[in-house]
């Protein structure tokens, strides 16, 4: 697959409804648009083999240890707590292969097999870690990719949202802690890291390409755009960082696209 026709799927998967958002196809597009040309293989046997091993656990166990115990037990996919900023943790195809991998990225295999199980589970965009939400009988729990698949009890939500800046009002609130998100919201997530890390690292390139793939995933977010623009600007591309603005403003309407002094700013520099 060239980037080309990664970005084809990231455009299709953008016009897709939530519902019939195709999680795992995008997930290797995104690894694809950032390095071309590579063997997907280890990801479809890897999701393939959580569908098929999950689909026997839950005619047996809970909803949540049926999860857990497949992806964490039986296909070990584990967090790297060794090289945590490891490029390869973010990126679907390398994770596949080495079985380790940032929250984000392993949620996708969490996800892909759930919905092939028939489980009702989501992404939880909980402040700095990514979890999975898993609906069981007596109510949704909280699974941690990173840790085996680890139940994660209410108590430690709390504790976690306490050391992660948020008010104690609102860490007691389960409810807010648990909020799912939507299949493409998680894809994002893991797009946003890469962008962030992309722009510490003065990687301009790397943070456009991240950045142009929030852009396609979600066409309606002004934001990604905006992210977009900034890469693009960074690089001294200024005639396409002003196609991306203007991408930007025809979502926001007009009057904020005349408040806009980016927009003036490097139309005059182009002329």
């Amino acid at each position: 697959m060239t980037r080309e026709e990664a970005e084809a799927i990231l455009t299709s998967a953008g016009e897709a409804d939530d519902a019939a958002f195709p999680l795992l196809e995008a997930a290797i597009a995104c690894a694809i648009h950032d390095y071309p040309l590579r063997d997907v293989k280890p990801v479809r046997i890897l999701a393939q083999s959580a569908c098929e091993r999950l689909k026997e656990r839950v005619a047996t166990e809970s909803p949540d240890d049926a999860l857990s115990e497949t992806m964490g037990s039986d296909l070990r996919l584990n967090g790297d707590l060794l090289n945590h900023d490891d490029p390869a943790n973010t990126d679907i195809i390398d994770v596949a292969e080495r079985r380790r991998g940032l929250s984000a990225a392993l949620a996708v295999f969490y996800l892909h097999a759930a919905r092939a199980a028939g489980l009702n589970a989501a992404g939880v965009d909980f402040p700095g870690h990514f979890m999975i939400r898993v609906e069981t009988s007596v109510g949704p729990v909280a699974l941690d990719p990173f840790a085996h698949g680890r139940l994660v009890m209410p108590s430690e939500l709390t504790r976690r949202a306490l050391r992660a800046g948020l008010t104690p009002q609102v860490a007691d609130r389960l409810e807010v802690l648990m909020t799912p998100v939507s299949d493409r919201e998680s894809l994002i997530r893991l797009q946003n890291v890469l962008f962030n890390r992309a722009i510490r690292s003065q990687d301009y390139v790397g943070a456009e390409r991240s950045a142009l793939r929030r852009a396609l995933l979600a066409p309606d977010d002004h934001r990604h755009w905006l992210d977009v623009a900034s890469a693009r600007e960074k690089q001294g591309a200024l005639a396409g960082s002003l196609q991306a603005l203007s991408q930007a403003h025809g979502l926001n309407g007009l009057e904020e696209a005349q408040r806009s002094s980016s927009f003036e700013r490097l139309r005059m520099r182009l002329n």
